[in-house]
């Protein structure tokens, strides 16, 4: 029994029960303990976010990873690009090699000097796909300074930062997934929920995530969201675009036979888009796995795995390695404007 495996399926259960289950509750009691503490000191003013000299957009989740956030945070430095701000992407780099003690400057903007492995998968992937300065750091504010320092940013965007209080934001984006919602509504390790329903209220935007053909239910939840909770409420949709060798460039033709790979929080989904090809396998390894050349199936069907992965696999220089491009759609002048 693989228990990570074992404890993303009662995130999702309404109904969990067993020995297992009491076990995380238990210890959700002392991690709700310790994040309602640290709200509410916030919340009173008794500690107060540190202030820069940017705009500074926070785009965060209240559940654990997987809801989209990435494509959501290049679409909003994209449109900024568009308009002549200077934009820096502040992440923590997860899954990176490189130390995030330090202030690590993955791109400025035009150069990237670190590969996936070293930057982490999210971090690369958006210097790579979008022109805004991108550093990783734990210490948010230092690296939020460190660029307005040193390339003139205007617009800092906060990449997964709704936990991340030290930080004053001027706009606070929180993503929800249209299907997946707030899981069995318990927070950590019981449940998906970084904190409780509640916490929302701090929300100056809600976004709900689409990651289907048809939008038809997310667009309802929107409607029914914003009306609920009185937060502006937008709908992204998250659709399959096309596949491509991440070697050649050159497209997968529809209805051949495949092998699907990923190492992502919600894998499922991914799965659901290859719906026009034949899938022989299915092959998921945890969330920022760093790959090995060993992992990679030794088979001439061509592998599809998720741009964020392939972005760790292009190195190895396997000639099967197709990446699936997904199209984001999503208003992002009514979002930061309205």
């Amino acid at each position: 029994m693989n228990i990570k495996t074992e404890i993303t399926k009662i995130h999702y259960d309404k109904n969990a029960k067993g020995v297992l289950f009491c076990l995380l509750k238990f210890c959700s009691l002392l991690y709700g303990f310790g994040s309602g503490l640290k709200n509410y000191f916030y919340d009173k003013k008794i500690i107060k976010p540190q202030k820069v000299n940017a705009y500074v957009i926070s785009v965060g989740n209240l559940t654990t990873g997987g809801v989209g956030k990435t494509p959501v945070v290049a679409e909003i430095a994209k449109y900024l690009t568009d308009k002549g701000e200077r934009v820096a992407i502040i992440s923590r780099g997860y899954g990176g090699r490189l130390s995030n003690k330090q202030i690590n400057l993955i791109s400025d903007g035009e150069k990237v000097y670190y590969n996936a492995r070293l930057s982490g998968d999210e971090p690369y992937w958006l210097a790579n796909n979008t022109k805004a300065v991108v550093v990783t750091s734990k210490n948010r504010i230092k690296a939020s300074e460190f660029a307005i320092k040193n390339f003139g940013v205007t617009y800092i965007i906060l990449d997964d930062g709704f936990q991340h209080r030290k930080l004053h934001r001027d706009l606070d984006i929180v993503l929800m997934d249209s299907e997946k919602h707030l899981g069995n509504g318990h927070q950590l390790p019981a449940g998906p929920l970084r904190e409780p329903k509640a916490s929302l209220k701090r929300a100056d935007r809600l976004v709900i995530v689409s990651k289907n053909i048809n939008h038809e239910m997310a667009e309802k939840l929107v409607q029914e969201t914003e009306k609920d909770l009185n937060i502006k409420t937008f709908l992204c949709k998250t659709e399959p675009d096309t596949v491509y060798n991440i070697k050649t460039n050159c497209d997968l033709p529809e209805g051949q036979e495949v092998i699907g790979m990923s190492a992502i929080g919600q894998p499922e989904q991914f799965f659901r888009f290859l719906d026009k090809y034949k899938i022989k396998e299915k092959i998921t390894f945890d969330d920022h796995h760093l790959y090995k050349k060993e992992d990679i199936p030794t088979t001439e069907i061509p592998v599809i795995t998720t741009e964020k992965d392939a972005v760790k696999l292009k190195d190895f220089g396997f000639d099967n390695i197709y990446a699936l491009k997904l199209k984001t759609v999503l208003d992002v002048k009514n979002l930061l404007e309205s």
